[in-house]
Formats: C-alpha cells, sequence, structure tokens
C-alpha cells in the first residue's frame, strides 16, 4: 500500500498547509501547470515525484515531465495527463490513449475544479485535483491524497484552503 499526494496547477506556488498535508504520503503526484522548475526540484526534494507539464509549463518544465505518464503501481494502471477531460467529455486527443492503455485511474488537472467520479464506460476512477495554485478563477485552492495498494483506489482526502 502506498500513500499518493496529488497535486495540479499550482503555477509556480505551494505552501506548507499543502506540505503539512502531504506530510505522510509516499509519492507527490502533480498533474500539471508546474509553473516553475524550481517548483517541481522543491517538491522532488521532499518526496519522489511523478508530473507532467501543463499547457502554462515552459520548455525547461517541457523538458523534465512528459505530456503524459502512463506506469503501474500496487496492481493499479494509472495514466496521468494535464488536460484530458472528464467522463462523458473526455478530450478527443486522449480517448485512444484511454482504449489502448485501459487504466485504472485516470487523472488530469487543467480546469482548476476538483473531480473525483467514477466513469462506468472505461472502468476507471477519474481525479482532478483541482487547482493548488493562487493563479486563476478558482475560488478555493485544493488537494487529494488517496492510498493505492492490492490493486484498489481508496481513502481519497480532499484538502480545501481559501485563494
Amino acid at each position: 500500500m502506498i500513500k499518493i499526494g496529488l497535486l495540479s496547477d499550482t503555477h509556480g506556488f505551494i505552501d506548507d498547509k499543502i506540505i503539512n498535508f502531504f506530510a505522510e504520503v509516499d509519492e507527490i503526484w502533480h498533474a500539471g501547470d508546474i509553473g516553475s522548475l524550481k517548483l517541481g526540484e522543491y517538491l522532488e526534494g521532499i518526496k519522489p515525484l511523478r508530473a507532467v507539464h501543463g499547457n502554462i509549463d515552459n520548455h525547461e518544465i517541457r523538458m523534465a515531465y512528459p505530456q503524459i505518464q502512463k506506469f503501474e503501481t500496487e496492481e493499479v494502471k494509472v495514466l496521468m495527463t494535464h488536460i484530458g477531460g472528464y467522463p462523458g467529455r473526455y478530450e478527443s486527443s486522449i480517448i485512444s490513449t484511454l482504449k489502448s492503455f485501459q487504466p485504472r485511474l485516470f487523472i488530469a488537472g487543467h480546469s482548476h475544479i476538483l473531480k473525483i467520479m467514477y466513469d462506468k464506460k472505461f472502468g476507471l476512477l477519474h481525479i482532478n485535483p483541482g487547482a493548488a495554485g493562487k493563479n486563476g478563477f478558482h475560488q478555493v485552492r485544493t488537494a487529494v491524497r488517496f492510498e493505492i495498494g492490492s490493486g484498489e483506489i481508496k481513502n481519497p482526502e480532499v484538502l480545501e484552503l481559501k485563494r
């Protein structure tokens, strides 16, 4: 069993409240719009980091982090990207990857709106952790932590912070 701290859309900003929320996690996953290479390196110094670049990320971040991450951990296939949509409204560019890779967990950021939804059609859990940073239209900053073990995704917890 591993514990995951998930965030997105930091846009170069992170604070101690989020870092404290991730104190007991084993890995941090970032679903894009990191905002600065320095922030990515800072997160890597705290916990192992899996990240993807987002649409606002510069060439340095794009060189350091891929557009899509496909991996398996604790018997769960995971697909993570920044712009992916959500059940019933996936981006057309991601549908073929969902069909061929068949993840049990699909993570996408970009919308700044926290969503945790089950997709019966693709048989997966979709998580958008919302936005942890201060830039954007959102009024609440969010992050998620959860556990993965023995093929199961469980115990999601949400952190909500005023902007």
